[in-house]
């Protein structure tokens, strides 16, 4: 049997379905969104999600294109397919740069959807036109506003905390022109990544309800286990072929790498639909999604707030954590929730307190490979193979090879990045050892203070103590003195004791002191 292609690249639903491509049936769930006579959403969800498909597929069934929908649960389903004329703003189709130049793109934009209905939009500012447009296309029929990526030119220009304000104002203005003219219209929908608060963007357009965590629209966006063993039984079938591995231990490794995004407490897990059509396409387990677009900005976010890393394994929070947040202060933990780099892991309703951490091998790994970029400018190239050196030299307790290993990779670090504070290799060495793949305690507490590192494997223990601008003996000596190995000498494993000193000036460890304890 032929296997479908598959839509790789694709977010056109009419392109889809012309093209015979293999397309997951969201049909029933998207009815459950317009079944109601009117309707102002907002839906927030990562990156290459399928948000523009959403919104592609919505277009298609407000204008009547029944037969488009032959074979999904639409087609045969008591939806009665009214045909309203569609206003579709897809911000993602030009970056702008300033509040002005936002202003000429949405002139541009209502251009483009007013010449589809041969209407003529009055002389005026954007948003006269908007309101213009809005009174000649429902003169006979309430009309169906979607919105793309409402959020990307104040993501676009987030480093810019000034001109970011005036853009926001000038967006504010535009989704008001959405609430005034309610009586206008069917339905709206708007889909962005983050949320911004309703004080801000939002705050002319206080009807939206909010699906982002909505339980009924877990699976809304996102292919489920069911769906991916159903509809890409053939691509899997021939994965598991081409690599020799049993089906069972394939489907395993295709969960482990890229399922696990959960936008519910009650939801089912979802895979990156990017993702798994980039794995059945190229017919090998890489890092699709993450490479396609790593937002700078974050990253450097937690570098510069000195954010603890190691507390996104599993962040307790409250429901506060996925409270909307503004350009003047973002908050770290709602911008890794809604770009996708946490996800929901547990809830507990009785404290209502949410468990966050990463959704999968795919994005932890990726993640931290771009931090310790960013933190100490590692080429992403080299990390590997260096990675695979380290790991061997910790292994066979290899210290001089361990230790020039590590000296590349603090080596990268530039004059410009040099921070004089411990904490700041002690993270570039946190990240190093996740990126290897062993569990890494950074200051771990005991009754005599806090280890700079502790690396447990199921061999050994090796306790680690750096000191910047000291004397290996001094850190040495303090493992010792503070007897940091007390706890894991009923392990029965060997315990390597490491004191440690870097150098500032010569951005390298200049000196190391080590020693065993059976």
């Amino acid at each position: 049997m032929e296997l479908k292609p598959l839509p790789v690249g694709i977010q056109t639903f009419r392109k889809i379905i012309h093209g015979g491509y293999l397309y997951v049936d969201k049909t029933r769930n998207i009815y459950e969104l317009i079944r109601n006579p009117t309707g102002a959403y907002f839906l927030s969800r990562p990156r290459r999600f399928g948000k523009s498909l959403l919104i592609s597929t919505l277009e298609e069934i407000f204008q009547g294109n029944r037969d488009l929908f032959k074979g999904l649960w639409l087609y045969d389903s008591p939806y009665q397919w009214p045909v309203h004329p569609v206003i579709r703003i897809d911000f993602s189709l030009k970056r702008v740069e300033s509040a002005e130049e936002l202003k000429r793109t949405i002139v541009w934009l209502l251009g483009l959807q007013a010449e589809r209905y041969q209407i003529s939009i009055r002389e005026g500012d954007y948003i006269q036109q908007f309101t213009d447009f809005i009174v000649q296309i429902s003169a006979q029929k309430q009309v169906v506003i979607l919105v793309d990526e409402y959020d990307k030119p104040l993501l676009d220009n987030i480093e810019d905390i000034e001109e970011a304000k005036r853009i926001r104002e000038v967006l504010k203005g535009f989704y008001t022109v959405i609430k005034a003219m309610d009586a206008h219209v069917r339905f709206v929908l708007l889909t962005g990544v983050s949320k911004f608060g309703r004080v801000g963007v939002f705050s002319g357009l206080n009807n939206l309800q909010d699906l982002t965590l909505h339980p009924r629209y877990a699976a809304l966006l996102g292919i489920t286990q069911e769906e991916m063993e159903r509809d890409f039984a053939g691509h899997i079938s021939s994965l598991a072929q081409r690599v020799e591995q049993p089906k069972a231990d394939l489907l395993q490794k295709i969960r482990l790498w890229y399922n696990g995004f959960h936008f519910s407490d009650e939801g089912e897990a979802v895979y990156n639909p990017f993702s798994l059509l980039q794995l059945f396409e190229s017919q090998k387990f890489q890092n699709f999604w993450f490479e396609s677009g790593t937002p700078t900005f974050l990253l450097k976010i937690l570098k510069q707030r000195g954010y603890d890393l190691q507390s996104l394994e599993q962040l307790e929070v409250s429901e506060l954590a996925f409270s909307t947040y503004e350009i003047e202060n973002l908050d770290i933990v709602p911008l890794l929730f809604q770009t996708g780099y946490l996800t929901i892991k547990g809830y507990v309703d009785r404290f209502q307190i949410y468990t966050l951490s990463y959704p999968n091998y795919e994005v932890h790994r990726a993640f931290l490979a771009h931090l310790l970029n960013t933190y100490g400018s590692v080429e992403l190239s080299l990390t590997s193979s260096s990675l695979n050196r380290l790991t061997q030299a910790l292994f066979t307790a290899n210290w001089p090879r361990f230790f020039e290993v590590l000296n590349s990779f603090l080596a990268s670090i530039s004059y410009e990045m040099q921070i004089k504070q411990e904490k700041y290799y002690q993270t570039i060495f946190y990240l190093i050892f996740k990126l290897i793949g062993l569990e890494i305690q950074a200051e771990a507490r005991t009754n005599q203070g806090r280890i700079d590192a502790v690396i447990e494997t199921a061999q050994a223990v090796y306790i680690f103590e750096f000191k910047l601008s000291g004397s290996a003996a001094e850190a040495l000596a303090q493992i010792e003195t503070r007897a940091y190995f007390a706890p894991y000498l009923a392990a029965g494993k060997p315990l390597h004791l490491l004191g440690v000193n870097f150098e500032m000036e010569q951005r390298a460890i200049t000196e190391w002191q080590a020693t065993r304890r059976n």
